[in-house]
């Protein structure tokens, strides 16, 4: 029989499995049907316009006047050069947003990502290629990059660079590659119908999966901040990953904790109670009826549980509630 609630119940449950470096699947559950895809949709979304990276906005080329010019003795052309170049993912050090690099190579040579990579610049994707000089050649060229979201066209960036010497570049900052997610249904008590959201992050490497996602929800909230100064909902003041609460956490602590008596600590054993939660979930008849537990006994384990700051009997948030039974449930299986 479906119960008649005032709130929506809150997931309690967050896991990330690692696939890679750059690859990672963020789960959160349970959650209310509908409140999941109402989430992970417009998360998605951020992860993929709003995740902040790198890219080069300009560049000069010595001896090339255009994208459609050449340079002696260097096999690609200036337009396959910059098709090159954008496949190329960079990353500022010591936190720098924007930056002007000097570049000279002279040939025979094939030059890769990680031949441009210094002490202002990293780049994280050290095989791609980006030109071959014969013998005969030499390259010079200066590149301008710049911290952004999303994409630019290359008539913007020209006007940020401002300099008719450098070609502009379209800027395609994002270094989320892609954001997906998936539902599925997960039990809670008897109720099958409650969801689980299983987000897919993979990067270029110039940011973390679980860093993009902290991001998306920096700017979740922060699009969301203006309603909360017009009509006061309390906004959570930082944006940190999703942990259990620290009553959860000494709620799921084993009795041994409290310090009983022997005998105390027997009588509860043996009637298979091992976390304090479920003396705290308890009434206190429910208590005292525990078998071979006397009034001492009783007197002591109230008093420790009160020492470690709770009731029996208490009454606890809905959600916290739900995730005690299910570790409770965890621990007797």
């Amino acid at each position: 029989m479906k119960k008649i609630k005032t709130t929506p119940l809150a997931p309690q449950e967050f896991e990330v499995e690692q696939i890679s470096d750059n690859e990672a699947n963020i789960m959160a559950y349970p959650f209310e049907v509908g409140y999941a895809i109402s989430l992970a949709h417009p998360l998605r979304r951020f992860l993929l316009s709003s995740s902040v990276g790198y890219a080069p906005i300009a560049i000069k080329i010595e001896g090339a006047k255009h994208e459609f010019d050449s340079v002696r003795g260097m096999l690609e052309d200036i337009s396959d050069f910059i098709l090159n170049l954008k496949e190329i993912r960079f990353k500022l050090n010591n936190d720098a947003t924007q930056a002007e690099i000097n570049y000279s190579f002279a040939g025979p040579c094939t030059i890769k990502g990680a031949d441009l990579s210094n002490d202002e610049v990293e780049v994280v994707t050290p095989d791609a290629p980006l030109a071959t000089l014969n013998e005969d050649s030499t390259l010079n060229f200066t590149l301008k990059i710049a911290q952004g979201i999303g994409y630019v066209a290359s008539e913007d960036t020209a006007v940020e660079v401002a300099d008719d010497d450098y070609i502009a570049l379209d800027a395609y900052f994002t270094p989320v590659r892609s954001a997906t997610y998936k539902i599925d249904n997960v039990l809670v008590e008897d109720n099958p119908n409650f969801e689980r959201v299983i987000m897919n992050i993979k990067t270029d490497g110039q940011i973390s999966p679980i860093d993009a996602f902290r991001n998306s929800l920096e700017v979740m909230y922060a699009q969301l901040a203006v309603f909360n100064s017009e009509i006061s909902i309390k906004a959570p003041a930082t944006i940190e990953r999703v942990e259990e609460s620290p009553d959860l956490k000494k709620l799921t602590t084993n009795i041994d904790s409290l310090g009983l008596s022997a005998r105390s600590f027997n009588c509860l054993d043996r009637s298979s109670i091992k976390l304090i939660g479920e003396i705290v979930l308890m009434s206190t008849n429910d208590l005292k009826n525990v078998k071979n537990l006397g009034k001492k006994s009783y007197d002591e384990i109230v008093e420790k549980i009160q020492e470690f700051g709770f009731e029996v009997g208490a009454d606890l948030a809905d959600d916290v509630v739900t995730a005690l039974k299910k570790k409770i449930e965890a621990v007797q299986a």
